[in-house]
């Protein structure tokens, strides 16, 4: 493949995200995360917080409407996203994603801490708190 192949290709798969992240109501807030734009975001958001999911993942859609909510409560402080693993698998193989729902919290652009599982909207709340004070 060339690289006029390739932008093709890539612009392709973004017009796709980007209509799919629309359908899904995304509330404002929240950011699709993908492995092309992913170096771009950990840089322009020093408290950012990502959302670890797949659409046949039941406990992945009761945290979904929590990461929502924190994201409305934590707008101008946090940034939140969410990333299909289905669709960015390299991107969670960067990152050690062996189960989901599994919220990474970055700081400055490094990893400093993680939940795994779909815990309740007060137990990530703390989370957020203790690592972004």
């Amino acid at each position: 493949m060339d690289d006029h192949e390739l932008n093709e290709i890539r612009e392709k798969r973004m017009a796709a995200l980007k209509e799919k992240m629309e359908h899904m109501n995304v509330a404002a807030g929240v950011i699709p995360v993908d492995q092309l734009h992913i170096n771009d975001l950990l840089q322009k958001h020093p408290a950012l917080v990502i959302d670890f999911w797949a659409e046949w993942c039941g406990p992945c859609r009761r945290v979904g409407p929590v990461i929502e909510e924190l994201a409305q409560e934590f707008a101008g402080k946090v940034t939140f996203g969410k990333c299909n693993t289905d669709e960015n698998q390299q991107l969670a193989r960067q990152l050690n994603i062996s189960a989901i729902p599994n919220i990474v919290f970055f700081s400055h652009g490094k990893m400093v801490d993680r939940v795994i599982g779909a815990y309740p909207k007060e137990a990530i709340r703390e989370k957020i708190l203790r690592n972004f004070p």
